[in-house]
């Protein structure tokens, strides 16, 4: 088991996921033989990561400690930060506190996992107070692109608060009429933080972010002027943003057509707990579309960031079963920004939706999307109300964590007090000294299908090799008893080059494997493995030097009276 190189005296805080990323957030605050986790999410692969679903932390440091798991505690219902639940759950049955709408979400993941009957659930908001025998957690409300998001307080024993503010802006006017709780801040900073972990996504921006209502005022513009049908899609997640554009369908006498599951399930989420509030009757089926007046009717729709199967992008490929563009009618709202990564496939669906006769109102200039995180005046804000004796920036990249701490030092904080830490450093806090305590391992694990880490830097280097140069498989019987090749070898190509125009090249492949198999099987002691690393090795080479490209070599040798062994 990995020990930390705490003493008795001192509180951890470390990152299993969300240091120097964006992405999987998990955060662990241990004092002696209590670990409180913060959050659990995923990171979305990137594109050099082929056929990877999800991207989760490597939770080996918490299996080797998990009887000193106390709870996991949720900051807010965004995948970041809970898309890795059901996977933790698999390994540690830990109980979970998060606020409704988290919660909600939670139990929808688990359900779909097996998990829902197993799982020690527990509700909270920001009055809530969790106290164990050594620790204490509190909460305090904050505003993000989401409702009933928190920020984590716990208290320990050495001296001081370690507060966790989850991702955050400070939006004042709310569309939910939730707004932060800068008095439960302000406290927290006079009874004193000892260190604050703060969201450094935004830190690049030196602005306060927009309000959701600055957003809202825009979308009702936009609904005043436009004539015909509107499309309107968003993240399922922003409920602020899919109250206010049902809002001005309501007030603009359209009905509510609601295509994709995710959407579906945010609806009811949201009817629920009450931060919707549309009458049953606002809602129609696909089918009832046809026979409503174009200017009677939104669509209302996943597919922001151009994803392949969302109701979004087939509408835009014409693949959609119920909805085809109306040319010269249709207006489609995107009413977010790509995500990093996403904004060629973002700007594929638009391109397709014009070309389909649509009107796409889109990006920053037609103010239908702000951040839900806070820019360099809100970070600065917040270090102002915790007033922490020591800063570790979270939730960005190298470049933004170091800008945060730059912030920390113009609002006090010394700047050998900040710590720039990786997933996995581990930094161990008395009330006066702070200071790197180790390390443990806590890399990256790969999600694809129903695999959890089975997916290695081998298996994404074929992947790689299989998309850039394709594939060349070699198929034979042999018989080693009496060194003969009973049939083939035969040759055949995938994705490297065309059979039908290359069959004097696939004929001088196969002389070559043909040669290369009898020269192995007069070698001493022959078996099944070394004909196929010398198929692979003299293929490759003269592949290479007839067409400069390194296909995947993949021999298939069937072994006649398996005498090989």
């Amino acid at each position: 088991m990995k020990k930390l190189n705490v003493k008795n005296n001192e509180a951890a805080i470390y990152g299993v996921g969300g240091l120097g990323e964006i992405g999987k957030n998990t955060y662990g605050v241990q004092f002696q033989d209590e670990i409180i986790l913060i959050d659990a999410g995923i990171k979305f692969p990137e594109d050099d990561l082929l056929g990877v679903d999800y991207v989760i932390p490597d939770y080996q440091y918490l299996v080797d400690n998990k009887e000193k798991i106390k709870a996991l505690v949720i900051t807010h219902g965004h995948e970041d930060h809970i898309g890795g639940v059901p996977y933790l759950l698999k390994t540690l049955n830990v109980p979970i506190y998060a606020g409704p709408l988290a919660m909600a979400l939670i139990k929808n993941k688990l359900e779909e996992h097996g998990l829902l009957n197993s799982a020690e659930l527990h509700e909270i908001g920001e009055d809530t107070v969790l106290k164990f025998r050594k620790t204490k957690v509190t909460f305090f409300r904050t505003t993000h692109s989401i409702p009933d998001t928190l920020g984590i307080a716990v208290h320990t024993p050495v001296g001081g608060v370690i507060v966790e503010t989850g991702d955050f802006k400070f939006d004042l006017t709310p569309v939910t009429n939730m707004p932060p709780n800068l008095q439960a801040m302000a406290k927290l900073g006079e009874e004193g933080v000892l260190c604050l972990m703060s969201d450094s996504t935004n830190a690049e921006r030196p602005v306060w972010t927009k309000s959701e209502k600055w957003v809202a005022n825009s979308i009702e513009r936009i609904f005043d002027q436009i004539e015909d049908r509107i499309i309107f899609a968003t993240f399922a997640s922003n409920i602020s943003r899919i109250k206010s554009a049902c809002d001005n369908a309501l007030a603009h006498g359209r009905k509510i057509a609601v295509f994709g599951r995710s959407m579906e399930a945010a609806i009811n989420n949201g009817l629920e707990l009450g931060y919707l509030s549309i009458p049953a009757d606002a809602f129609v089926d696909s089918s009832d579309l046809q026979s409503l007046p174009a200017n009677k009717t939104m669509i209302l729709c996943t597919g922001s960031q151009g994803e392949p199967m969302a109701a979004l992008s087939r509408i835009a490929n014409g693949t959609h079963r119920q909805i085809t563009i109306q040319p010269g009618g249709d207006t489609v709202i995107f009413s977010s920004n790509p995500i990093p990564g996403n904004t060629t496939s973002v700007n594929a669906v638009i391109n397709k939706l014009e070309e389909a006769g649509a009107n796409v109102i889109h990006g920053k200039v037609n103010n239908i999307h702000t951040s839900g995180h806070g820019g360099q005046e809100e970070q600065k804000l917040m270090l102002r109300l915790m007033k922490p004796k020591f800063f570790m920036p979270i939730h960005g990249e190298y470049r933004m964590l170091k800008i945060h701490t730059e912030l920390a030092e113009q609002c006090g904080v010394p700047l050998e007090n900040s710590f720039i830490m990786q997933n996995g450093d581990v930094l161990a806090l008395s009330k006066d000294t702070a200071r790197i305590a180790g390390h443990f391992q806590a890399g990256d694990v790969y999600i694809d299908g129903n695999g959890i880490g089975d997916i290695g830097s081998i298996v994404l280097h074929d992947r790689q090799l299989l998309s850039e140069e394709g594939i060349v498989i070699v198929v034979a019987t042999i018989n080693l008893e009496n060194e003969e090749i009973q049939s083939g070898p035969d040759i055949l190509s995938r994705g490297f080059v065309y059979m039908r125009e290359s069959g004097e090249l696939l004929d001088e492949g196969r002389r070559l494997v043909f040669r290369t198999i009898r020269k192995e099987m007069h070698a001493k002691k022959p078996t099944e493995a070394s004909i196929r690393s010398a198929i692979i090795d003299d293929l490759q080479e003269f592949l290479f030097d007839k067409t400069e490209r390194h296909p995947l070599i993949l021999p298939m040798l069937i072994m006649n009276n398996h005498v090989a062994k």
